[in-house]
């Protein structure tokens, strides 16, 4: 629960960092955002001594489909919610996190055979007329939202499939992934290369993506493999509520009648599922 928490909240203040790196394209900040967290996963498993373990685990096809798959849908996720931050389209990037826990919920329905009691239930059914109602300020179809909700709920169900643990897991995503990431960063912006033997602030932070990108990625593989879809959804929350607030007060993004009542009905709804499962607690503990 504490690693979940922890990953959504950072999650929700990286609006900050990529908005720093504004003036670089999307697809070259993903690009750097594999390479320097792959450097960094592995240098962590190397001090683990299961480098070459997990290296070993690249002999399995399985292992491969696997983590190709949930490799492609992080890439796609990141690049998407890289691409809506620098272009002015934060608080619609929060609604797909919103609407994200109820993809979980859907999903672990499906996949795992999760319930959810009736308080839950109406908690959820709460959240999603939240969700609905922040639509009713947008202007046509929310894309970006569905998309972004829809690629990373699928990226917790393989995560939840995959045959590896958390860290691992990671390290052979990114390692699948980098070949592109290298290939990107030499044939469309060799000069982006070349900007990293200067060292200044930009080239420090894409550096530094790898630890901004690592981090939270290596509490929510953890929090995915060791508590319910349903539970990870809600505390989901966490991070869009954190983006809706940057986009509103510190952007400018525009605040409607419609948003605010739906953030009330929202926090309503996660408050209302946080007493379920404190009941259910109790009663497993009696």
């Amino acid at each position: 629960m504490i690693a979940g928490a922890g990953a959504f909240f950072l999650w929700g203040i990286l609006p900050l960092y990529w908005k720093s790196l504004s003036e670089i394209p999307p697809t070259t900040i993903i690009a750097h955002r594999t390479l320097w967290s792959l450097i960094m996963l592995w240098a962590i498993l190397a001090v683990k001594g299961r480098a070459f373990s997990t290296l070993r685990e690249l002999r399995r096809p399985s292992v491969v489909l696997w983590h190709l798959l949930s490799g492609f849908l992080l890439a796609d996720n990141w690049l998407l919610y890289v691409w809506a931050t620098l272009n002015g389209h934060i608080i619609e990037g929060a609604q797909g996190y919103y609407l994200n826990p109820f993809f979980n919920m859907l999903f672990g329905f499906l996949f795992f055979g999760e319930r959810q009691n009736r308080l839950q239930q109406v908690s959820i059914a709460l959240a999603l007329m939240g969700v609905i109602l922040q639509f009713q300020g947008q202007q046509g179809f929310p894309w970006i939202a569905i998309a972004l909700a829809l690629s990373f709920s699928l990226y917790a169900v393989v995560r939840k499939k995959s045959p590896l643990e958390s860290l691992p897991a990671l390290c052979v995503e990114t390692l699948l992934l980098v070949p592109i990431a290298i290939i990107w960063l030499f044939v469309k912006t060799p000069t982006i290369l070349d900007s990293l033997q200067t060292l200044n602030a930009t080239s420090i932070l894409l550096v530094c993506t790898g630890i901004a990108t690592a981090t939270p990625l290596l509490l929510f593989g953890f929090a995915a493999k060791n508590i319910s879809l349903s539970t990870l959804g809600i505390l989901q929350f966490i991070g869009p509520s954190i983006q809706f607030l940057l986009g509103w007060l510190h952007y400018g993004e525009p605040m409607t009648l419609h948003r605010t009542i739906a953030f009330v009905m929202i926090w309503s709804a996660i408050a209302l599922y946080l007493v379920s499962l404190r009941k259910k607690q109790m009663n497993t503990d009696h």
